[in-house]
């Protein structure tokens, strides 16, 4: 049976930049074909060819074996093809059965038979939620199922995922998983885009890898390995993703906190973190791991429990606290709580410490500011089209990179990172890994959390490991495993392998 669909030779260009250098790809039925490569490779370009939403500048799209011209999202919708991009396209004020039957609603609607049969998608997916609810009101991973349900709910042959697990959680993403498995039995061709390799490598049946704008290879799970993929992405191997910085050095203990509760999602939490040293805080989501860095870092009010830096005890109670007390989060949703995106880079930067760039009155010296953050933004090899630019116009990964710098120039003692690489593509990885690496090396505590298990390891000097709510155990590096770390997380408490500090 030949390809549900083909793009050949697809060129496109955006002003004098060249996004596109003749692509050729294909899909066919109840094939699983991931597309992988760094941001800004071209990916999302090309998908965004095949929904009807770019036109290219050249080469030809080919549904069934003919060629397509004109190309539109309607023609594209009407042969079946349906993209679920990263930033959900949905009506916020609308209930979840109007956003999925989007297209029936002109004239008379049934809402009580609408909102059975948008239950009825909802639990074919394995999702109970009500119909009626407003989307707004709903997490962002349920958003997500509410894309896929819409996109269902018309007579798809092609589904595009473009990095669909980025905001799930473990159960939920392998629930979406048996609903990939579920499409493919029904001969529906999914493209699927995802920087989380493991389950590529899970799940695909063939993986087309592209850098600046050009196909570099096309393989299979079995032809190739993790590590032929990132450098065919990258140009490097899997082990420079990690590197380690000289002369960094573990000092004395800088953070301990002892005891820490709040209601029943975090219970009785006592850690520490010494200078120069990266802790990693392992677990499943919903394990206490945010809940915990949020009681440190005074944006939930804890229960109980104490918190001491450098040996004294700190009263926080507020965020301003924990930034004066010197301790500093990279939260796990940047976008809203991370970056302020409507403003500059260079706001963004400072914000967290005015002094060095007000002058005795409180008024701002503009010209300080923006060579301070020049010159961090050459350190830290940031991307933009200057310190001026909103923080709304970078990529993720350079947006991460701004949430790193407010905290190189606060200079806090304590660093923690909450998922510090969601959604961030390989090389961008890399550089963060080196600028976490540069923080501990410079005599910050650093706390990690992360899902990615690799991430943790290559990472950190050691990972705790919780679950519901208490750390169930400490690994250290001649112990790292996945079967390890996950025992313990879905134990409860079992014995650890080595005491925590």
């Amino acid at each position: 049976m030949g390809p549900l669909v083909e793009l050949k030779g697809i060129t496109r260009s955006f002003g004098g930049v060249r996004a596109l250098k003749g692509i050729d790809f294909d899909l066919r039925p109840g094939e699983v074909h991931a597309l992988l490569g760094e941001n800004g490779a071209g990916k999302s370009t090309l998908m965004r060819v095949l929904a009807g939403e770019i036109t290219p500048d050249g080469g030809a799209i080919l549904i069934d074996g003919a060629s397509v011209a004109p190309y539109d999202p309607r023609v594209a919708a009407s042969h079946g093809i349906a993209v679920i991009h990263q930033e959900t396209a949905l009506a916020p004020d609308l209930s979840v059965a109007e956003n999925i039957f989007m297209r029936e609603l002109p004239g008379i609607i049934a809402w009580p038979a609408l909102n059975r049969r948008a239950a009825v998608l909802l639990k074919q997916l394995g999702f109970a939620i009500d119909p009626r609810r407003t989307v707004g009101d709903l997490a962002v991973a349920h958003q997500q199922v509410v894309e896929i349900a819409k996109a269902l709910s018309q007579k798809v042959r092609v589904i595009v995922f473009d990095e669909p697990t980025a905001v799930l959680s473990t159960g939920d993403a392998e629930r979406l998983h048996g609903i990939i498995a579920g499409l493919r039995a029904e001969g529906v061709g999914i493209v699927y885009i995802s920087h989380r390799l493991e389950e590529v490598f899970r799940i695909s049946d063939r993986m087309t890898v592209m850098k600046d704008g050009r196909v570099v290879g096309v393989t299979t799970p079995r032809d190739a390995s993790v590590e032929d993929v990132i450098r065919m992405m990258v140009g490097r191997p899997l082990a420079a993703l990690f590197p380690k910085a000289e002369g960094r050095r573990i000092g004395d203990e800088v953070l301990r906190v002892a005891d820490l509760r709040r209601g029943n999602r975090v219970r009785g939490v006592s850690l520490s973190v010494r200078a120069g040293e990266i802790v990693g805080l392992g677990g499943l989501v919903g394990s206490g791991r945010t809940e915990t860095v949020r009681l440190i870092f005074g944006a939930d009010r804890r229960d109980d429990g104490t918190i001491h830096l450098r040996g004294e005890q700190a009263r926080i109670s507020s965020p301003l606290d924990a930034v004066l007390a010197g301790i500093g989060l990279v939260p796990e949703d940047r976008k809203h709580q991370g970056v302020i995106l409507d403003m500059p880079i260079r706001t963004n930067t400072t914000m967290a410490r005015l002094a060095p760039v007000v002058n005795a009155l409180g008024f701002l010296r503009l010209r300080v500011e923006r060579g301070l953050v020049e010159a961090l933004s050459k350190r830290l090899r940031l991307k933009s089209a200057g310190v001026d630019a909103p923080a709304s116009s970078l990529s993720g990964g350079n947006q991460q990179k701004v949430v790193l710098a407010k905290w190189f120039h606060a200079g806090t003692d304590v660093i923690i990172l909450d998922e510090p690489t969601r959604g961030v593509d390989v090389g961008a990885k890399a550089e963060i890994y080196a600028l976490i690496e540069e923080l501990a090396a410079a005599g910050r505590a650093v706390l990690v959390i992360s899902s990615e298990h690799q991430e943790l390891f290559g990472l950190c000097d050691r990972v705790l490991v919780m679950a519901e709510g208490r750390i169930a155990g400490e690994l250290q590096p001649a112990d790292y495993s996945e079967e390890r770390l996950l025992t313990l997380a879905m134990t409860r408490g079992a014995a650890p392998l080595r005491k925590a500090s």
